[in-house]
C-alpha cells in the first residue's frame, strides 16, 4: 500500500469524522479517485484509533470531569462532570442496540452503495439547514434536560444510514433541541467517543477471527495511519469548535450538496 494513499486515507478519516459532511461518503471516493482497493480491516481500526485519540485529547477537561464524575456517582454524588457521564450514557442505549442487532444479523452493509450514499447526503442536508437556521440557542451541554440527550441518542440512529453522518445528525438534533453551535458540537463529539470505541473494539475482533489479515496493510502501514488520522482530526475539531459559533453550519450544507451530487455523478 503506497504512502500517498495512506495519506489520504488518513486525512479524509481525521478531517471528516467529526464534521457533519460524512466519512462514509468521502472514503467511498477515496479508492475511486485514486483507483485503489479497499485498504482493509487493519487501516480502518488504526484510522479510528487516531480519530478517537484525538478527541480524547482535545475534551481532555470534559474526560478529566467525567472520569471524576463517575467516581463520584459510585459515592452517590452527582457532580457536573456525572451529569455529562450520565447525558452521553443517556444518548447511547438506541445506537448501541439497533447496530448490535445489523451486526448480528450481518446486515452492516447491506445499504452501503455509492447511491444510498449520495442521496443521504443530498437529504440529511436539509434539516441541518433548517435547525440551524431556526433552533433556539438557550442551552449548553450543562443545562440540557437527559429528555433531550435521549432525542439525540435517537436521531444518531439516521447515522447507520451511510451518507447521513453521524456528527451531522447529532448536530442537528442538538441545534433544534436548543442547544448552540458549539454546544451540539462538543455534545455529539463526547457521544462519538463511545461510539467509536465500540466500533473499535468490534474491528479488532473481527481482525483477529479473520488471523490478523490486514487486507495486505501491514502494522507500520497502520500506526501512519493512526498517527495522521489524529493530527488530521485534531486540527478539524479544533477549527469546527473555534468557528462554528460565527460561521453556522451552512457551509457544511452546502459542501454535503456538492458532494452529494459528485457522488451521484459517480454512481450513474
Amino acid at each position: 500500500m503506497s504512502l500517498i494513499y495512506l495519506v489520504i486515507l488518513a486525512l479524509v478519516q481525521g478531517i471528516t469524522e467529526f464534521l457533519p459532511i460524512s466519512s462514509s461518503a468521502h472514503l467511498i471516493l477515496a479508492p475511486q479517485l485514486t483507483g485503489q482497493a479497499d485498504q482493509g480491516p487493519l487501516i480502518d481500526v488504526m484510522a479510528h484509533a487516531g480519530s478517537l485519540l484525538a478527541v480524547l485529547v482535545y475534551f481532555r477537561r470534559d474526560i478529566g470531569s467525567v472520569a471524576l464524575g463517575k467516581l463520584a456517582l459510585l459515592r452517590g454524588r452527582l457532580t457536573p462532570g456525572g451529569r455529562i457521564a450520565l447525558l452521553v450514557g443517556a444518548s447511547m442505549p438506541p445506537i448501541f442496540i439497533i447496530a448490535g442487532a445489523l451486526v448480528a444479523l450481518d446486515l452492516v452493509d447491506t445499504l452501503r452503495s455509492p447511491t444510498v450514499i449520495a442521496i443521504s447526503t443530498l437529504v440529511f442536508a436539509l434539516p441541518l439547514w433548517l435547525a440551524d437556521r431556526y433552533g433556539p440557542k438557550i442551552h449548553t451541554i450543562e443545562t440540557m434536560s437527559f429528555k433531550q440527550a435521549a432525542l439525540i441518542g435517537l436521531a444518531q440512529l439516521f447515522a447507520l444510514i451511510p451518507g447521513a453522518s453521524r456528527s451531522g445528525v447529532t448536530m442537528t438534533a442538538g441545534r433544534a433541541l436548543g442547544l448552540t453551535r458549539s454546544e451540539s458540537a462538543r455534545f455529539s463529539m463526547l457521544m462519538a467517543i463511545p461510539v467509536i470505541g465500540a466500533f473499535g473494539f468490534i474491528s479488532m475482533i473481527e481482525l483477529a477471527r479473520a488471523g490478523a489479515d490486514g487486507g495486505g496493510a501491514s502494522l507500520t502501514d497502520g500506526l501512519i495511519v493512526a498517527g495522521l488520522s489524529f493530527v488530521t482530526a485534531w486540527a478539524a475539531i479544533a477549527v469546527l469548535m473555534k468557528l462554528v459559533d460565527r460561521i453556522g453550519f451552512l457551509p457544511f450544507v452546502l459542501y454535503r450538496i456538492a458532494l452529494g451530487l459528485a457522488l451521484l455523478a459517480f454512481a450513474i
